[in-house]
């Protein structure tokens, strides 16, 4: 598979995404760093192997800007929140998915586990999900509101699979949302950048993780 991004590439690479959605990417939202959460999408061993056959290439690019972010929001006192895309290993909660995709992840498999660079602290909600969207069938919305979150920077894997899906799912229940370019990937950059496309049309605010995290700086 043909790498459309790398570490080194990431940050010229986030400027011409970031010029490709200008016309549409017009509300000009800045977070509100005392009501925002991070939330940490799918970034699993079984995505980020280069031997899974679920094997996104945009996501190890992605690892030092969602390390950043992880940091920002931790030192900022912020929630972190993270997903898991799982399955039970009899596939009793797998519906279409199963032969939708080729294998699935298994729940406790060394596979499903968060990728250690950006491990989640013992007390940091970790949400099993079935289904693209981190709030189809979870908690995700019950701990947002109890945590009384408005603004949800949204990163991970993939781009335009769980990403956009959870994107699309906040902003129809009133979160604004904040989906950074350069903190999200996908398995090529067509469907990555047709994703931030739709997204600011419609749903949410296209930007940087070094804007995001400006941004939350300047209001300490």
């Amino acid at each position: 598979m043909e790498l459309y991004v790398t570490q080194e590439t990431i940050e010229i690479k986030s400027r011409d995404w970031m010029q490709s959605v200008e016309r549409v990417n017009k509300h000009g939202l800045k977070i509100n760093k005392d009501k925002s959460a991070l939330l940490v999408i799918d970034m699993q061993n079984y995505f980020l192997d280069t031997s899974s056959p679920a094997f996104t290439c945009g996501g190890p690019a992605i690892l030092p800007n969602i390390k950043k972010l992880i940091s920002a929001f931790r030192n900022l006192n912020r929630p972190v929140i993270y997903t898991k895309h799982v399955h039970h290993p009899g596939g009793i909660d797998a519906g279409i998915m199963q032969w939708w995709w080729e294998g699935m992840c298994i729940e406790g498999s060394p596979e499903s586990a968060i990728h250690a660079d950006i491990a989640p602290l013992e007390h940091e909600k970790i949400v099993l999900k079935h289904r693209y969207s981190a709030f189809f069938n979870t908690d995700l919305d019950t701990v947002l509101r109890c945590l009384k979150i408005e603004d949800l920077v949204i990163t991970g894997v993939m781009t335009n699979m769980c990403c956009e899906s959870t994107a699309r799912d906040a902003y129809f229940r009133d979160y604004r949302v904040f989906f950074p370019a350069d903190g999200t990937g996908s398995v090529n950059e067509e469907m990555h950048k047709a994703s931030l496309l739709n997204l600011a049309y419609g749903f949410a605010q296209i930007t940087t993780a070094d804007t995001l995290i400006e941004q939350m700086q300047n209001q300490v």
